[in-house]
């Protein structure tokens, strides 16, 4: 998978001697903006993003694009998803049909839910796990949680027991958050989302849209509705389920977002406070979180014996319910692969945490409290993971 995002004032999208030429936007009149050309049937993109402020598409590159299999996603000034164009679904309406039938079928319709939340628990715990290997004051106990889920009757039932789960999540997922990014969790004390005042819920937001719009992708690509979920309600206005199918995979943005914060890569530069005081990223931090985003969608997991990417196993996973749907598969399940944090415990890297002075992590970029963590880990001699950045670093220090 690979996205292209244009962002800033005056991106132009056009087609010339069947060429597709892109002109990403600026945002002085002193910049040169990076220019695109694609040629017809050799094309590296599959999608395009566009987080600008002005800017023209011509009908003829629209035209293009949709040949050409790409998909164009529009993100509001908020980095929520505005609207996306995307290439032509598959017609077979005999799964749309076992959808809506599904749909209706109560028994079946709560089935589902329970799958998409019985997954999203699973990539919540592994998100945990991970973290936890660095930051120890992390502790969660989903089991009575999931007890409740299994005996849930309905779907007010399975969307209780959900944010209570999200609500345990979000307060540890904190602890690995530093201070001066002001994060206290992504929902009040009534389960409710807050709105994006703090640069960490900007981030995810953003995030979101990106997987939002891949999981209308694969929706579009296999013939089912959006509009019809099991575990979200039918809405003409919001894509159900692409709401559904998101939860399986939120971890990816979770973790990506963790990433961009662990290795100080985004600072204040990267947002802008509004007159109604919400925070939004500027061009700047939306490229970050887009090519960290990406680099996520790309990594590798073991799946049906291939090594696969997160962004085929999102496909795959669509295309199963599809054909379980329509009775060519026996089951379908959300859980599966794994997310498994790479794990970064030799003997060579304990050395170089314990004698790292703070001072020498400092011009590294990093923050105090993520070195003494990692000291903390390696004193008590448990496992522990290190961000890619972070391992990079350290492998090249001293």
């Amino acid at each position: 998978m690979k996205m292209l995002l244009l962002n800033g004032h005056g991106i132009n999208m056009r087609v010339d001697a069947a060429k597709l030429h892109i002109r990403d936007g600026r945002f002085s009149t002193t910049e040169e903006p990076q220019k695109y050309v694609f040629y017809p049937k050799r094309v590296d993109i599959d999608s395009i993003v566009v987080y600008g402020r002005s800017g023209s598409l011509s009908f003829e590159a629209i035209r293009w694009l949709i040949k050409h299999n790409v998909q164009i996603t529009i993100l509001n000034w908020d980095g929520k998803l505005l609207t996306t164009m995307l290439p032509p679904e598959s017609t077979n309406v005999k799964t749309k049909f076992a959808q809506y039938h599904a749909y209706e079928d109560q028994d079946t319709r709560i089935e589902f839910a329970k799958k998409f939340i019985e997954a999203k628990f699973s990539k919540s715990e592994s998100v945990l796990d991970y973290l936890q290997q660095r930051y120890p004051d992390i502790e969660y106990d989903f089991t009575d949680d999931k007890a409740r889920l299994e005996k849930a009757k309905s779907i007010r039932e399975i969307l209780g027991v959900e944010g209570g789960v999200a609500w345990k999540y979000w307060n540890e997922y904190a602890k690995a958050v530093p201070e001066k990014y002001d994060f206290r969790s992504r929902i009040d004390q009534y389960r409710r989302a807050t709105g994006a005042g703090d640069k960490t819920n900007v981030m995810l937001n953003y995030g979101y849209a990106l997987l939002e719009a891949e999981c209308l992708r694969a929706i579009n690509s296999v013939g089912l509705d959006v509009h019809v979920g099991f575990l979200h309600e039918m809405n003409q206005s919001k894509y159900s389920l692409a709401y559904d199918l998101q939860e399986p995979f939120r971890f990816i943005v979770d973790l990506a977002v963790m990433n961009l914060i662990e290795k100080g890569t985004v600072d204040n530069k990267d947002f802008i406070r509004t007159e109604s005081f919400s925070l939004r990223l500027k061009p700047t931090g939306a490229r970050k979180v887009t090519e960290e985003f990406n680099t996520m969608m790309n990594g590798k997991v073991e799946y049906r014996k291939k090594n696969s990417s997160w962004s085929s196993v999102l496909l795959l996973k669509t295309r199963e319910l599809s054909h379980h749907l329509v009775g060519k598969r026996k089951a379908v399940e959300f859980c599966k692969p794994v997310y498994v944090g790479e794990r970064d415990d030799t003997d060579l890297l304990r050395k170089k945490i314990i004698e790292m002075p703070y001072t020498e992590w400092k011009k590294m970029g990093f923050s105090k409290g993520t070195l003494h963590y990692m000291k903390q880990n390696v004193r008590s001699d448990k496992t522990f993971t290190l961000n890619a950045h972070v391992r990079e670093r350290l492998e090249n220090w001293g």
